[in-house]
């Protein structure tokens, strides 16, 4: 240009657009030799940027969830933002914010999501998960809380605690769901032998109260393999937020009354106000309503 080359060979030669050639014509004509100086490409106005007293709302909900034990995810934060202050953002937005008041601690060892293979029940009772936990009063005594959640909804159907959890337990806390919610069409658990004598080859005929109750009433049962807690997963992360929750309170429960109560508190919470990202922001308790419920296969009445 300063050549006195025209436009057309000076776009020739450097292979750049006309249009590029003639605005930095009219950059140097208003601004001199300075107009060949890099730029930066940040926008002159951030649509998405909010105001200071909604960023101040995302972390203020982020710490009184994960204060409380609850999950306290950008998705999560973004329901109750939504539900109690009618703030609709994205949850990259509150990943940014929640990442600039020092609130995110990099996992460099977890796995990405991608890694995992996903599987769930297609409709509520079609399949219902249990397992069972260690959990510590205040006085030292251990407790085992046994749980039963929905598959497909996780929704959790009973959680309550026991000193410690028997095949009798398990029997008892399964026909107290059913007498609520209904038969499931299977269940799956672990291997303990609460649940089955699989590999132990005791029992009637091989089998345990409760793998005979569920012959009896035509309920699929299945069992994770051995060595694969994975295939328990759902139950398994459960026990873990529960645990984070129980955590979190004010202080221990003295006795097994006081533990059931607040584990009635955390179902309630869990069920009704704690939405699910893999339930696409619902409810696990909208998620078990939502659809028809699976029956159980058929079998001659055992009585």
């Amino acid at each position: 240009m300063f050549e006195k080359r025209s436009v057309a060979e000076v776009v020739n030669t450097y292979e750049v657009s006309r249009s590029w050639v003639y605005e930095l014509l009219a950059r140097h004509r208003l601004e001199g030799n300075a107009a060949f100086e890099p730029r930066s490409k940040r926008p002159l106005n951030s649509p998405n940027k909010i105001g200071n007293d909604i960023a101040g709302l995302i972390v203020q909900t982020r710490d009184n969830l994960a204060g409380r034990g609850l999950d306290a995810g950008p998705a999560t934060i973004c329901w109750h933002l939504e539900q109690h202050h009618a703030i609709t953002v994205s949850p990259a937005t509150v990943h940014r914010y929640v990442k600039a008041a020092g609130r995110v601690t990099g996992e460099p060892k977890k796995k990405p999501k991608s890694s995992y293979i996903r599987f769930e029940a297609d409709q509520p009772n079609e399949c219902w998960q249990s397992d069972y936990t260690h959990y510590r009063l205040a006085n030292g005594t251990d407790t085992e809380i046994i749980t039963w959640l929905d598959d497909h909804s996780r929704f959790a159907l009973s959680i309550t605690a026991h000193q410690p959890v028997k095949g009798f337990t398990v029997i008892e806390t399964f026909t107290r769901c059913v007498e609520e919610f209904g038969l499931p069409f299977s269940t799956l658990t672990d291997n303990g032998l609460v649940y089955t004598t699989r590999f132990s080859g005791g029992g009637n005929g091989g089998r345990n109260g409760f793998e005979s109750m569920l012959v009896r009433l035509g309920i699929i049962q299945k069992n994770s393999r051995p060595n694969h807690p994975t295939t328990c997963g759902k139950v398994e992360r459960f026990q873990q937020t529960l645990k984070n929750w129980l955590r979190a309170q004010p202080a221990q429960p003295d006795d097994l009354a006081d533990l059931d109560v607040l584990l009635e508190a955390f179902r309630n919470e869990y069920n009704q106000r704690r939405p699910h990202r893999s339930l696409r922001n619902r409810t696990p308790a909208a998620a078990y309503n939502s659809r028809p419920k699976a029956a159980p296969i058929g079998r001659d009445d055992p009585h």
